[in-house]
């Protein structure tokens, strides 16, 4: 099992890859800008929640950029 990432490597303004509800069976990755972090905790065994400049929420499995 892969370990997620801890949320003080996310920020908004970052370009990163989510999971969301509905796609995590299938593993289907979305691309995005982080607007906001959900994830109140430093860690979370399923990846930390944000959401997306979009509105969409979903789990981060890849840090795509770390510059804002």
């Amino acid at each position: 099992m892969p370990i997620s990432l801890p949320r003080a490597d996310i920020r908004p303004g970052i370009t990163v890859r989510i999971v969301q509800k509905q796609d995590q069976r299938a593993g289907r990755l979305t691309t995005g800008v982080v607007a906001r972090i959900l994830t109140r905790s430093a860690t979370h065994p399923h990846g930390i929640k944000v959401m997306l400049e979009d509105g969409t929420v979903g789990r981060v499995k890849e840090i795509v950029n770390s510059e804002p």
